[in-house]
C-alpha cells in the first residue's frame, strides 16, 4: 500500500470514527455515571437509609452479579437481534432502573435496584466493544478503544461536579432528598440515547447507507488479514480455553482497582479534608481529567509501536503506586490528589489496550461469548472490590488496608501479563 492509499484509508477511518464515536462515547458516559454515580449518592443516602459501609459496599457491589450472570447471553442476542436495536434497549431499560433508584427505602431495596440495575446494563460494554471489531482492524483499535473508554474518565470529569451540584441545588424540592434528584436527573438521559440508538446506529458496515459501496469495500478488505488469523472457537471448547481464562483472571485483578477507585473516590477525598459536597465533586474530575489524557496517548503509542504488554503492566504498576502513595498521606488533600491523579491514569489506561488481546484473538461467535465471558468475570471484582473496602473500613475503621489490597490486585494483574506467554501480543 503506497503513502496515498494509507491517506485514503486514514481519510476513511476518520469519517467513521466521526460517524461512530462521539455517538459511543456520549452513550458509556451515561452508562458509566449511572453505574458509579452511587458514589456521590452515599454522601448522603447512607444516613438518609442508615447504611454501613459493609451494606453500601454489597449494594455498590451487587451491580456485578447480575451482571456477570447476563452479560454472555446478551451478547449472544445482540449477535443475533443487531446491534442497533439490542444496544437501545440495554440503555433505555437501565436509564429506567437508575433513576428507580431514587426509590431505595433500605438495605433490600437498594439490593434489588443496584442488581437490577447490573442485569438492565448487561452487554452494553462487551456488545460496544465488539461492534467496533466490525469497523477497525487490530492495528487501530487500541486508540479507538480508548477514545470510546474515555467515557469513563469523562463521566468523572463530569459527573463528579454535576452530581455535587444536584444534590446541593435540588435537596428538598418537591420533599424528595439530593440523592433522589441524583438517580432521577442522571438517569431519564439515558432512556433518551436509547431512543436515539434506534435511528442512528446501524448494526455493521454493511447496512450504513453513509457509506457508498466502494467505502465498505475498503473498510472489508482491511479487516479481512484479520478474520483469517482470528479463532472460531465452537462455545464449548471457549469456556475450556486457557488463554480466555487467563485474561478473564488478569481483567479482573485490574477491575478490583478500577471499582475501588471509582466507588470510594469520593470518601478518600472526604477523608483527606474536604467536606463540602458540590467540592468534592469539583476536585473528583482532576483525577479523571488527567485520566482521559493519559489513555488515549499511552494506546496511540501501543497501536504504533504494536507493543501491548508492557504498556499494560507500566500502567497497572503506576496505578497501584499511585493508590499506595495516596493511602500514604490520605489527610494531605493536595498529596493525596495527586496521587489518585496518577493511580486513576494508570488504571484507565490498562483496559483499552487489554482489550487490543482477545479482539484480536477470537472471531465470530467466539468474539461475542468470548469478550462477554472476559468483561462479566472480570467484573465480578466490580462486587468484590467495594465491599472488600467497605468491610475492612467497618472492622479497621480506616479505608487504607482496602486500597492496599486494590493496589496488590493491580501488580500481580502487571506479573501476570508479564510472566505468561500464552497471552496474545509482544
Amino acid at each position: 500500500m503506497n503513502d496515498q492509499d494509507d491517506a485514503a484509508h486514514d481519510a476513511l477511518y476518520r469519517r467513521v470514527s466521526r460517524r461512530l464515536l462521539p455517538f459511543l462515547f456520549l452513550c458509556y458516559v451515561a452508562a458509566y455515571l449511572d453505574r458509579v454515580n452511587v458514589g456521590f449518592a452515599k454522601l448522603q443516602m447512607q444516613a438518609d437509609l442508615a447504611l454501613s459501609d459493609t451494606v453500601y459496599g454489597i449494594g455498590a457491589g451487587i451491580f456485578f452479579i447480575g451482571y456477570f450472570l447476563f452479560e454472555v447471553p446478551s451478547n449472544l442476542l445482540m449477535e443475533r437481534v443487531g446491534a442497533r436495536r439490542w444496544i437501545a434497549r440495554i440503555m433505555i431499560s437501565w436509564g429506567f432502573v437508575s433513576a428507580a433508584t431514587m426509590f431505595a427505602t433500605g438495605p433490600v431495596s437498594f439490593y434489588v435496584l443496584r442488581f437490577l440495575l447490573g442485569v438492565a446494563e448487561a452487554g452494553f460494554f462487551p456488545g460496544v466493544v465488539l461492534y467496533l471489531t466490525y469497523w477497525y482492524p487490530a492495528h487501530r483499535r487500541a486508540r479507538i478503544v480508548a477514545l470510546f473508554m474515555s467515557g469513563v474518565a469523562i463521566a468523572g470529569v463530569l459527573g463528579g461536579p454535576l452530581s455535587g451540584a444536584i444534590m446541593s441545588a435540588f435537596a428538598g424540592h418537591a420533599g424528595l432528598h439530593g440523592w433522589q434528584w441524583l438517580f432521577l436527573l442522571e438517569g431519564l438521559p439515558s432512556v433518551a440515547l436509547g431512543i436515539w440508538t434506534l435511528f442512528y446506529l446501524d448494526d455493521n458496515l454493511r447496512a450504513a447507507r453513509w457509506l457508498g459501496e466502494a467505502d465498505k469495500a475498503a473498510l472489508e478488505r482491511a479487516l479481512e488479514p484479520e478474520q483469517r488469523t482470528r479463532r472460531h472457537l465452537p462455545l464449548p471448547q471457549l469456556f475450556a480455553s486457557g488463554t480466555v481464562w487467563l485474561l478473564a483472571l488478569v481483567y479482573f485483578l485490574f477491575v478490583m482497582g478500577l471499582y475501588g477507585v471509582s466507588f470510594w473516590l469520593p470518601q478518600l477525598l472526604k477523608n483527606s479534608g474536604v467536606q463540602d459536597v458540590f467540592r468534592i465533586g469539583l476536585l473528583t474530575a482532576i483525577p479523571y481529567g488527567v485520566a482521559a489524557i493519559v489513555m488515549v496517548l499511552a494506546a496511540r503509542h501501543s497501536d504504533r509501536t504494536a507493543e501491548r504488554r508492557w504498556h499494560i503492566a507500566g500502567a497497572g504498576v503506576a496505578g497501584a503506586a499511585g493508590l499506595l502513595v495516596a493511602t500514604a498521606y490520605a489527610h494531605d488533600t493536595a498529596l493525596a490528589l495527586a496521587a489518585l491523579s496518577v493511580a486513576t491514569a494508570g488504571i484507565l489506561t490498562t483496559f483499552p489496550i487489554f482489550w487490543s488481546l482477545p479482539t484480536a484473538l477470537l472471531g465470530g461467535t467466539a468474539a461475542a461469548a468470548g469478550i462477554a465471558l472476559i468483561n462479566s468475570v472480570g467484573n465480578l471484582a466490580g462486587f468484590l472490590s467495594p465491599y472488600l473496602v467497605g468491610a475492612i473500613r467497618d472492622a479497621t475503621g480506616s479505608t487504607a488496608p482496602g486500597i492496599t489490597l486494590l493496589a496488590a490486585s493491580l501488580v500481580l494483574g502487571a506479573l501476570l501479563v508479564l510472566a505468561r506467554g500464552r497471552l496474545p501480543g509482544r
